[in-house]
């Protein structure tokens, strides 16, 4: 981890700390003393079995392309990557190519290959997620008093989301088009990257080829619409249902749909490349919001608190305790990254030196 990750960390988490002042740390921790640890349990058992099914999506994307490898396998790999998603101010894109990347290092698969998987289960992440982000901005539009601002900026970001997907998608299903993008990246490469230019194309034009292949065998298999879409709505309510057990856990009389409604925008925010696994900004939009929806501040500051426990440090934690396993190449190149722009290439680089 670098400097600039771990300084990031640590001014998140004096966000945090700042927000928790206000609402007044002792009234919080007094929360904190109510809660139900068999409901909390529950919560963490809801999200381990989450990672479950994030590893069943990956799994059957990888047999579609006649990669064969066993959800005990996969996990691991999942958790490193949702690890360095945390850690990486990337809107939540760093630890996509890091399991690619260790994929295809274990396995012996091409790693363009084994990254079209991993587009294609983000694409399948996101699909959901475009769908719900429009339902809840709809609603708290109607239903919740916030600035003009919050709401155009959530709708650009929803905005935003469909445009890269359409794109990846029109991509693979269009040559010429992947043509032109193949262009307009090779001419970036000449002009900002003049030394061994040449080696560099090829490897941007196999690459890309490789992608379209992958990515095309996964938008045409019918398995993709008919298992794996219905199966990124399940994850997604299981997201939401590990947050509404935790507040069940305070006593807090909120709805399942007040809770999902919270979620959804406070991932939208997460998902802006500011800082580390959007911490800080997702825990203050959490507290604010739940406070609006009527929920007394000490809670919603308590139960975000021990949610964020869960969905955020407990995978980051695990993963980065999994990641030396796959060996030093992999850490150092995820330290000397900045963004999940190089650490892509950082980690392809060194697949094709081997």
């Amino acid at each position: 981890m670098d400097k600039k990750t771990v300084l990031l960390l640590i001014f998140s988490v004096a966000i945090l700390l700042v927000m928790l002042w206000f609402v007044g740390i002792d009234q919080v921790i007094s929360a904190l003393k109510m809660a139900n640890p068999l409901i909390i349990v529950l919560a963490i058992a809801t999200q381990v079995f989450t990672y479950f099914l994030y590893t069943l999506r990956w799994q059957i994307l990888n047999n579609l392309t006649e990669m064969d490898v066993s959800i005990k396998e996969l996990l691991p790999m999942v958790l490193v990557g949702l690890a360095v998603n945390n850690i990486t101010p990337s809107g939540r894109g760093g630890g996509e190519p890091v399991r690619a990347y260790v994929l295809a290092k274990r396995k012996n698969y091409q790693f363009e290959e084994t990254f079209a998987t991993v587009v294609a289960d983000r694409a399948l992440d996101t699909f959901p997620f475009v769908v719900l982000a429009a339902i809840t901005i709809a609603a708290m539009a109607l239903y919740f008093d916030f600035d003009l601002w919050l709401l155009i900026v959530m709708v650009v970001a929803v905005i935003v989301i469909v445009v890269v997907l359409i794109v990846l998608i029109y991509m693979c299903i269009n040559p010429g088009f992947g043509q032109r993008v193949e262009g307009w990246i090779i001419g970036l490469v000449r002009r900002f990257y003049k030394k061994n230019s040449e080696e560099l194309e090829s490897k941007i034009h196999d690459g890309i080829f490789g992608f379209q292949d992958t990515m095309k065998l996964l938008i045409s298999n019918k398995k993709v619409m008919s298992y794996t879409i219905p199966l990124s709505f399940v994850i997604w309510l299981f997201e939401i249902l590990r947050v509404y057990l935790v507040f069940l856990a305070f006593g807090a009389n909120v709805s399942l749909i007040t809770i999902g409604e919270v979620f959804i925008v406070a991932s939208l925010v997460g998902m802006i490349p500011l800082l580390p696994g959007g911490l800080g900004a997702i825990d203050g939009i959490m507290i604010v919001f739940y406070s609006a929806a009527g929920i007394s501040a000490s809670v919603s500051a308590a139960a975000t608190v021990v949610e964020r426990l869960i969905s955020f440090w407990m995978a980051t934690i695990i993963g980065l305790l999994i990641l030396p396993y796959y060996g030093s190449s992999a850490m150092d190149k995820i330290s000397s990254s900045s963004s999940s722009e190089e650490l892509e290439k950082n980690l392809e680089e060194d697949l094709d030196d081997k």
